[in-house]
């Protein structure tokens, strides 16, 4: 409890769906170590995104320019862009955290049991903001969303949600 009397009392933080979002991924390119870390793109190769008020497709091209840290965190920064089923065009940015416990790495690296793995048991979490200029979805450039992402075949996917 803090004793300083500016602090207010606000309602929790709450979230609503906004969609599932799959994004399908070309082979990795590894840039390399760097003072940083290691610089890996992932780079988009298509996916779909479906929620109760979006749906489409994420179109390729863009991707995540991740930096593994040398405590084996991977620091995400990710541009994609989507096109609606009604073919409006948003830029979707996106920075996170992906933290792994160490006895998972191994699992991790294999193509068929990273899938398999538990999300619950790591760590991996997004802050997705768009940018459109249709009318439509203008909406979303004044959102805040949250993200919780996972493994799947072939690529990554994430369940967004917005924060209400």
């Amino acid at each position: 409890m803090t004793t300083d009397s500016r602090v207010k009392t606000l309602g929790e933080i709450s979230t609503e769906h906004l969609f599932d979002l799959i994004v399908d991924l070309n082979p990795r390119l590894d840039i390399g170590s760097g003072p940083l870390g290691r610089r890996v793109l992932f780079g988009a190769a298509g996916g779909t995104f479906e929620g109760p008020e979006l749906r489409g497709e994420v179109l390729p091209g863009g991707g995540d320019w991740a930096l593994f840290r040398p405590d084996g965190t991977m620091m995400l920064d990710v541009r994609l862009t989507l096109r609606t089923h009604d073919n409006a065009l948003l830029h979707l940015a996106y920075g996170g955290r992906w933290t792994t416990p160490p006895e998972l790495r191994a699992d991790l690296a294999d193509p068929v049991k990273r899938v398999q793995i538990d999300p619950g048991r790591y760590y991996f979490r997004t802050n997705p903001l768009f940018e459109t200029g249709a009318e439509r979805y203008a909406w979303l450039n004044d959102v805040v969303c949250v993200g919780s992402g996972y493994l799947v075949e072939g690529g990554i996917a994430y369940k967004v949600s917005r924060v209400v």
